[in-house]
């Protein structure tokens, strides 16, 4: 087993030096066409979940990348064409990650994190959702380069915003992450935010329930 961890970093390792050449590249291009590069390129993903099935098996097959993007340009050319998540059925999951690391508990970049929780009533979602959007493209947030992602779980009677980070372990920068996202979407005194590793969401084949921390 340890030698199969070994591979595994070596491989994130190599991943990592072609994402950076590759990324070196992209820059030089996009200040040459007069584009505004973003510090970190994005994917949107998207699934639609089977309501009653909850494999990690199942979900993982249902991610779908819709589109990536590396500047302020081609984000707005995304966004403007994607759907409102007032109109997408439930439960739905909308994904926004930073290139490489896919939405997933066990991927490399997040199987050592886990995610802030908001709950949200359906008619403010959206703006929510949009609000958080903004913040990660622009790199508004503290300890940003902790953020793995943001996902927007579209549910039958609330919307479940959650923000994801590498290292759950690290109480300043979770703590920090918290209060950074609470500035930045104003939140209103009345929500509660929860925290839960995604060691605990594997455990328990869950993503919102038994949270440990709240503030």
């Amino acid at each position: 087993m340890e030698s199969v961890s070994v591979k595994h970093e070596n491989d994130a390792n190599n991943n990592n030096q072609t994402s950076s050449d590759e990324d070196r590249e992209r820059l030089v291009l996009d200040l040459k066409a007069g584009l505004h590069p973003l510090r970190n390129k994005f994917v949107f993903w998207y699934t639609r979940r089977t309501p009653g099935v909850r494999t990690q098996t199942s979900y993982e097959d249902n991610i779908k990348k819709i589109v990536d993007f590396s500047t302020v340009e081609a984000f707005w050319v995304c966004y403007c064409h994607l759907a409102r998540p007032s109109t997408l059925p439930s439960p739905t999951d909308l994904h926004l990650f930073k290139d490489g690391i896919r939405p997933l508990w066990e991927d490399f970049a997040n199987r050592n994190g886990g995610k802030w929780i908001i709950r949200l009533k359906k008619a403010v979602s959206g703006r929510f959702w949009e609000d958080l959007v903004l913040a990660l493209v622009g790199d508004q947030l503290d300890y940003g380069d902790n953020i793995c992602g943001a996902v927007l779980s579209i549910r039958f009677n609330e919307d479940i915003l959650s923000v994801w980070n590498r290292n759950a372990s690290d109480h300043q920068a979770v703590m920090a992450l918290r209060d950074s996202i609470k500035r930045h979407l104003k939140l209103p005194h009345s929500y509660v935010m929860e925290y839960k590793p995604h060691d605990a969401s594997l455990r328990d084949n869950s993503s919102y329930r038994n949270t440990w921390l709240r503030g």
